[in-house]
């Protein structure tokens, strides 16, 4: 019975050590640690990164390039989603209607074009003058900006604002309520958040569920 002890104690004291190197092994080595975790992206209050992304003109564009800009519309969105085709007249609309008064969109193709063709930069190209684009149409080389976000469908909305050299989130989520029919929609969340914005009250509905095709992600 005392040998068994010790051999117990020995055990539960090898174990012990063995949690601690692990411990200090992945302190260490947090990217190893987090290597496989997958972007949480943002949440209404966080500051958002700026980027640098190609435009279909060929220019590399930021958000700090906007200088008279109070804030942003950015839109994560595609040729090829059904749901992206449907949302892009409103898309343009929504530009036109705030990017004068200080509120631009920006739109970031996410998807890779290994995977989606239709989604490549020549088509976007293509897109963007057959639907007559008012604003830049960004691809995420690389698929860096999007996780960062965190969005997760085409289209999916995050409404920025300006706040002492700041990109504060005040929405995130889906453009309006009826995807299928501009005349059906009974909420406008987007032009309902940048309104607000504008007159300098607080967003009502800060977030919806966006609703669109899945990002296409490199294999």
């Amino acid at each position: 019975m005392k040998n068994l002890k010790i051999l117990m104690a020995v055990f539960i004291a090898g174990l012990g050590l063995l949690s601690f190197t692990a411990a200090d092994h992945d302190k260490n080595n947090p990217q190893k640690v987090n290597a496989s975790a997958p972007a949480k992206g943002y949440e209404v209050g966080d500051a958002a990164a700026d980027f640098k992304l190609k435009n279909i003109d060929g220019k590399m564009v930021s958000l700090s390039d906007f200088k008279s800009a109070r804030g942003f519309i950015v839109v994560f969105t595609c040729n090829h989603c059904p749901y992206a085709k449907k949302y892009e007249d409103r898309i343009v609309e929504l530009d036109k209607k705030f990017k004068d008064q200080g509120y631009p969109v920006i739109a970031v193709n996410p998807n890779d074009p290994n995977v989606q063709p239709e989604d490549g930069y020549k088509q976007m190209i293509e897109r963007a003058k057959q639907k007559g684009f008012t604003f830049p149409y960004l691809v995420d080389e690389g698929q860096k900006i999007y996780p960062l976000y965190g969005a997760t469908k085409t289209p999916h909305v995050f409404v920025l604002q300006k706040e002492n050299g700041k990109n504060i989130v005040k929405y995130i989520g889906a453009i309006d309520n009826n995807y299928e029919n501009p005349n059906d929609v009974s909420e406008y969340y987007v032009q309902d958040a940048v309104n607000a914005l504008i007159k300098g009250e607080s967003v009502k509905m800060t977030k919806t569920v966006a609703i669109g095709c899945t990002i296409k992600v490199k294999k």
